[in-house]
């Protein structure tokens, strides 16, 4: 049943029309096509259709194999033929990515288990981080000699409407790990590939072929079957209401963050007309920037500075605890970023997907293990329906982008 499955999404989804055409057969004389068509015209015995059924399956066994050797191969051959700094720094950034961003949602339901509040200081703390960023753009002018981008009133109006967007991001998240448990949030989270999808489409006008609506249908599948598993997945004290508030919240952050991939992506094309490195630094630092002074507005307006003090001295570990749980928040999450970014402009959109499919199993067993979150039949059918609809886009975009 597994094989059946893998075979499905990998040779059957990507096609627009589900069928499998009928093998070649090689070219032959009339005598031997008479010879041959003899045997097709006769009662098959008893048995044939299983012995039909067990090459069907060799068959499905054997494709399979031949397409992961073959992109396995393809993406090592890459990987050989670059310098020792690009592997290292692929290799980084990869690291940075499926540790960072789980260690930043890990911590964000860490305070909030802890005693902590307030949805606007662990929204604060996920951007105050801005200043790493900086320091690798810095070294980045020197060292390839390079000046800055210079700043226009249109992008400067750019950076400052996307980080409005990203602190309105932060905290609608912030919102969602507050009442839902930490692999639930990371599940929903994952929408935000269907969300991107869409966005460019209708934005930046991306094409989208049948294995992004496969994967955007599979998703909302997945999202689906937590929303009927709501009454077997909170944390005690959690009403009927705040959990839907965190379920809903977390979708939106997630639409919200398809929007600003593609409102991202929208600037470099449109305004920036180029794509380098430091350029996408420039924009990281900009943007997290703006969203730093946007949440610090707002956390200035709520009396947060004075409620930190407050929430650290009735932390369930400790006031140094406390301290160290947002400063981590904001070192993972700057870092995080860092290493998509990094991903993203060394290797490809793909292989950032691949990566972004292994971080939700990863997110959701170290809560299981860290939170004892709770792991339901129902929850552990939406991981493996996420992690698919990931597989069925990543394959279907691999063999999209394949040369010809």
């Amino acid at each position: 049943m597994f094989l059946f499955i893998i075979y499905y999404l990998l040779f059957i989804l990507p096609f627009p029309l589900l069928h499998i055409p009928p093998p070649q057969v090689p070219h032959t004389t009339s005598m031997d096509n008479k010879e041959e068509d003899a045997p097709h015209n006769q009662i098959q015995p008893q048995g044939s259709t299983g012995v039909v059924s067990d090459s069907s399956a060799a068959s499905a066994a054997s494709s399979l194999c031949e397409k992961i050797t073959e992109l396995t191969s393809s993406v090592l051959e890459t990987f050989r033929r670059k310098p020792v700094s690009y592997r290292i720094l692929l290799v980084l950034s990869s690291a940075a990515m499926l540790t960072a961003f789980p260690a930043s949602s890990l911590l964000s339901r860490l305070y909030y288990s802890d005693g902590g509040q307030s949805k606007w200081i662990i929204s604060w703390a996920a951007v105050a981080g801005w200043p790493l960023t900086a320091l690798f753009l810095i070294p980045a002018y020197f060292a390839n000699r390079i000046s800055p981008t210079p700043l226009s009133l249109k992008l400067l109006a750019w950076y400052i409407l996307l980080g409005f967007l990203s602190a309105a991001d932060n905290l609608m998240f912030a919102w969602a790990y507050a009442y839902l448990p930490a692999s639930t949030a990371s599940l929903l989270a994952a929408s935000s590939l269907v969300f991107s999808s869409l966005f460019g489409y209708f934005i930046v006008k991306n094409r989208i072929n049948l294995a992004s609506v496969n994967a955007i249908v599979i998703i909302t599948a997945g999202v689906v079957v937590i929303a009927l598993d709501a009454r077997s997945d909170r944390y005690e004290g959690i009403t009927d209401k705040q959990y839907t508030l965190g379920f809903v919240w977390d979708i939106l952050g997630s639409a919200l963050h398809g929007l600003i991939f593609a409102l991202s992506e929208l600037v470099f094309i449109k305004v920036l007309g180029r794509r380098s490195f430091h350029v996408v630094l420039e924009q990281q630092v900009m943007v997290s920037f703006a969203a730093f002074a946007f949440t610090t507005l707002g956390l200035v307006v709520q009396k947060g500075f004075a409620e930190m003090r407050s929430e650290a001295e009735r932390f369930a570990r400790g006031g140094s605890s406390y301290a160290q749980v947002l400063f981590w928040a904001a070192v993972t999450f700057q870092l995080g970023v860092l290493g998509g970014t990094g991903v993203l402009f060394l290797a490809s959109t793909v292989f950032a997907g691949v990566l972004n499919a292994v971080r939700v199993p990863l997110t959701s067993i170290a809560a299981v293990v860290l939170f004892q979150d709770p792991m339901s039949g129902f929850k552990i059918l939406s991981l493996v329906i996420t992690v698919w609809g990931f597989g069925s886009y990543i394959v279907g975009h691999s063999s999209a982008n394949k040369p010809s």
